[in-house]
């Protein structure tokens, strides 16, 4: 299937908010996006372990409220809510941190159903200012296209050509429009304009596999 990098760009809304959790500053990156299926099919294609490889990870553990959960070779963690089939938390432990994300979905008026995913992070040392929220938003954007393109063809992505498509020049340019709409949210929520470019330009650069600017490599 092409893939048009603008337009699936284009689908998805994305909003930073400023939070606290248990009395530390946060950020939450939130995507917004509709899909063309009815709210039921799009759950199980969250949930169901035998879906979801087919356009994300594989993935292990005790797939229930209270249970444990593994993306193979990435993120695990607690689900900490299943509200069948309109909410969905887990804690999203990697590289030694904690976070937190929070999918819901609605009808969407217009017709299939809306998704909201919600990407919560304590702000710690200076990883946020230095990659701002395009360093989760970029990916969740990837994973979100993803989805898009089983539930469009209803076939199980090639994983070795979505890993190299980033690389592509489609790739670029997605990764390059989402992270500047990423930066444009960071701006809207109140992030200085050049700290914020500065953290979009470096995590373009990592998602591009390119040398960080300005550190000579």
């Amino acid at each position: 299937m092409k893939i048009d990098p603008v337009a699936y760009v284009g689908a998805v809304i994305r909003e930073v908010a400023v939070r606290e959790h248990d009395g530390k500053p946060a950020r939450a990156v939130i995507a917004t996006r509709s899909y063309d299926t009815d709210i039921t099919d799009l759950w199980d294609t969250l949930t169901n372990p035998v879906r979801i490889p087919r356009w994300f990870l594989p993935i292990s553990g005790d797939l229930k409220l209270g249970g444990h959960y593994q993306f193979q070779g990435q993120a695990g963690g607690e689900i900490t809510a299943c509200e069948p089939p309109r909410r969905l938390a887990v804690t999203w432990e990697a590289m030694g941190s904690v976070s937190w994300v929070t999918v819901t979905l609605a009808d969407d008026p217009s017709g299939g159903t809306r998704l909201e995913l919600e990407h919560l992070s304590v702000i710690e040392g200076d990883f946020w200012d230095r990659f701002g929220p395009g360093a989760v938003g970029v990916g969740w954007d990837l994973a979100l296209m993803g989805l898009a393109l089983y539930l469009a063809s209803g076939k199980d992505f090639d994983r070795g050509a979505a890993a190299a498509w980033p690389a592509s020049d489609d790739g670029k340019v997605f990764i390059r429009r989402s992270s500047e709409d990423w930066c444009r949210a960071s701006i809207a929520a109140g992030t200085d304009e050049a700290a914020a470019r500065r953290a979009a330009a470096n995590t373009t650069a990592f998602y591009c596999g390119e040398p960080e600017p300005g550190s000579g490599g």
